[in-house]
Formats: structure tokens, sequence, C-alpha cells
């Protein structure tokens, strides 16, 4: 069908709809979660008693058992952990490092070792620097002028892009990839610029990977401050012999085990037709992981205590999922994907928060032109909320596994000017989200899940279709 024409169709349909049914509903969604919510007091329980919790540590395990709780409390029709297998690094005694300029001449500075770094010896690693603006410098500088050396990695994230995220993907690969790559010119220890945006004195973690590389040719990587980048760059371009000595004690364990943490409410029409709304559970260490993904977590358990606390009774089974492990190896993700094409689940629709418990405004959409068009005829209802950013094109990193040329994905677009403020780092705290911000995300997320239990997908799931 054309799509002009299927939306001129959907246009018509709904041109009373926003009124009534589909406005009223929307309307007691919003309601209820500002005046009735409970996403901003689990946060506060999430990461105020819990706190902290990287995979394999006792804080996951301690969120898993209290999401599993607080999902038994809103008396859904099934809740149950999905067994991972998920990695255990631990970060050891705080980080320590310092500038030193000219003997007995140093200056401490803010560090911190990025997910996944070897230990450094324990007396700590000191050598010269050299500056780079990003990996490909690397090969342009050749083994001659890095080998022995401390390579510094120091792209900035991009500020005139409006997009922070798009930003982000612009530098990241020097934090995933640079110890890596920096080793194979003999390089001995890498510091990576935090990525953040603003000038701070917080260092930013996040995931590195040695990929297959030997155990015994892997270096020590941490992220140095924002603030600190500065001040290091600054003092190279007038002591290129300075020094730079860093110390942290990181350890890889053996995997062990953790758990997804499920919840669904069954559908009372098409209960084989699937829709989930998720987050993740872990977070990194350095903080308490309030928008990263604290958040995304209690807007997810929200949507099916809205639906209870409303009265609705969805058509299709709607799922939430609370991932674990999204930030350093995807393992819940991945694993769910597994389960749902093993035992040949058929997911319509999936929704993921996991960009910060900021203000929404809108959605992103991974999904055939024919499925956007409908979508795009429900920006009218929404409207009233100030959600205007409907855009095909990504969707978020755990329900990215479930994706087929049917099914539709979508990731929840809050304000994202601030976020990597405090992304990965010892500022992602309670107090750094705003309630009504979260609460506002919550319901917004629970009215598009409402619209495609309502509606389903434009085109049918083949009723054989394996995932």
């Amino acid at each position: 069908m054309n799509k002009l024409i299927f939306l001129l169709i959907c246009a018509t349909f709904l041109q009373a709809q926003p009124k009534t049914e589909n406005a009223e509903r929307i309307k007691q969604f919003y309601d209820t979660s500002l005046t009735n919510g409970h996403s901003y007091e689990w946060l506060d329980y999430l990461t105020n008693r819990i706190g902290s919790r990287l995979s394999g540590s006792l804080g996951a395990e301690r969120a898993v058992a209290w999401t599993k709780s607080a999902l038994d409390s809103i008396g859904l029709d099934k809740v149950y952990l999905q067994p991972v297998k998920v990695p255990k690094w631990v970060r050891g005694s705080k980080e320590f490092a310092l500038i030193e300029t000219a003997p007995g001449i140093t200056f401490n500075v803010p560090i911190t070792a990025l997910g996944g770094s070897v230990a450094t010896p324990s007396v700590g690693l000191k050598a010269l620097v050299i500056e780079v603006k990003g990996i490909e410098d690397l090969a342009k500088l050749g083994r001659k002028k890095i080998e022995g050396k401390i390579v510094f990695f120091n792209r900035p994230m991009q500020a005139n892009l409006i997009s922070t995220f798009a930003a982000y993907s612009g530098c990241v690969d020097q934090r995933y990839d640079g110890a890596r790559e920096a080793s194979q010119y003999g390089a001995v220890g890498v510091i990576v610029r935090s990525m953040n945006l603003r000038l701070d004195d917080f260092p930013h973690t996040g995931a590195m990977s040695y990929g297959d590389q030997d155990v015994s040719k892997r270096i020590p990587a941490a992220a140095i401050s924002t603030n600190a980048a500065e001040k290091l760059s600054y003092l190279l371009k007038l002591e290129p012999k300075l020094k730079f000595l860093f110390r942290q004690q990181c350890k890889t364990y053996a995997d062990v085990w953790s758990h997804n943490v499920i919840g669904e409410i069954t559908g009372s029409e098409f209960p084989d037709e699937i829709i989930v709304v998720g987050g993740h559970l872990d977070s990194w260490d350095l903080g308490d992981g309030a928008h990263d993904d604290g958040a995304g977590v209690v807007q997810s358990m929200e949507v099916l205590r809205l639906f209870k606390e409303t009265g609705y009774r969805p058509k299709r089974t709607i799922r939430v999922v609370l991932f674990m492990n999204e930030e350093n190896g995807l393992r819940g993700g991945n694993a769910y994907a597994n389960s749902a094409l093993t035992n040949g689940e058929k997911h319509i629709f999936a929704l993921e928060s996991d960009a910060g418990g900021f203000t929404p405004r809108g959605f992103s959409f991974s999904c055939s032109n024919d499925e956007f068009a409908q979508i795009e005829s429900w920006k009218p209802l929404f409207k009233p909320y100030l959600i205007h950013y409907f855009e095909q094109g990504g969707s978020g990193a755990d329900i990215r596994p479930l994706k087929n040329k049917y099914n539709v994905l979508a990731g929840l677009r809050p304000d994202s000017q601030r976020y990597f403020d405090h992304h990965h780092a010892e500022n992602d705290t309670f107090d750094a989200v705003n309630k009504r911000e979260l609460e506002l995300g919550a319901a917004t997320m629970t009215s598009l899940i409402y619209l495609y239990d309502t509606y389903g997908l434009v085109n049918s799931l083949p009723s054989a279709l394996k995932q």
C-alpha cells in the first residue's frame, strides 16, 4: 500500500480518536503517573538503598532480588528470573595518578580504570606521554614515537552536534579499542579523555576491550577527567618530556551467574503476541546508576503498574524485562533473544529506555516505512504532552537482538543535553534525577505501549514465524 494513502487512511480513522477513547486513556496514564506514580520512589530505593550494580557484584544480585519483589507486589500474571552468565570485573582500591613536569614537581589528577582493563604494576606505571586525537593517529606516528610511552587519547566529544549521542559515538572508539590498538605500537598504557561535553573533575568509566589479544600483551587503560585532560594537554605543550604515573588494581575473575528479571501481564485476546518494555538493571560502580539505567528500569516497571492501576487489560502480552549486563557484555539482551528464538515467541514490539530520566521528547524506531506511517498517525495523541520527536533509526542495545523484518523496536528519547554530564561517572546519582521528568517519561512509554497493544502491527507476523 502506498505510504501516503495508508497515512491518510490512518489519519481519517483516528481523526475523532484523540478526542475520545485513546486520548482519554493516555491522559489517564499521565495523570496517574504524575499524581500517584511509583517510579521515583522505586528509583530512590534502587539507588540509595542498593546503589551501584556492576554485573557480578553483590549490588547487582541485591537489585535482582528487590526488583523481582517489587514486580511481585504489582500483582502481575507472572514474575520470574532468567539465568544469564555474566563477566565479573572488580575495580579494586581507588586509582591514583599524577603528572610530573620535573623531578619533585607533580600535579595529582583524577582518573578511573576503564571497565575490563588490566591492572598496572603494584607500584604504578610511570612513563613519557604522547598525545593523539584518535586511533588513526597511531599509524601516522608509528612504533618509533610510541614505544615505551603512555598514549593519551584526547579527542573531545564534538560540541556543535545537537545530538549528544552522535557526539559520543564519534569518539568512543578511543575508549573501547584504544588500549588494544596502542599496544600494537609498543605503548605501555593508555589514558583516555572522559566522554563528557562539559569540563569537570569527574572521570567517566566505560567498557573497553582487548579482543582476543594475548593476556601478556594487554596494557592498562584509564579515563581522565575533562579538566585534567585539558591540563595534561597544556602541560605537554610546555614540557613534552613530562611523565605520567598512574596506579590501578582492577582484576577480572571467572564469569558468574546472574539473572534478567521478567514480569508480564498475559494478553486477553492475543496472548502469543508479545510486547516488551525494558531497561538494564546493571550499572557501573562509580555512582549509583540513577540515569544509566535506574531510570529506565523503574519507568519500565511503572508501565505495567500503570496498566494495573488504571484498570487497563491489554489485548497482547505485555512483558517487562530488566536486562543484566548491558554495560560490559550485553549478555542479558542476548540471552533473552536466544530464549525467544528457542521458544518460538512472537515479539511484535519492544521499547527500551536507556537514555536517562530527563524530559521525554519522543521516540526513535527501527521499522519499515509502512509501520512508521502508522506511528506517525499517532503523533496528535502525544502533542498535548510536548512529545514531537518521532524518527526512524535506532532503538536500544538490549532489545536489538530481537529485531526481524516484521517487528518494530523503539527507544525512548529524552532531552540528551545533560546526559553525558553523568554517564558512567560518580555523579550519576539519585539527586540528579528530576521526579516530574522521570514520571513524564514513564507515562510516555506507557502510552506508546498502549497504542501498540491496541492496534498491533500493520503487517501481521506470519503464524509460523520464528525469531
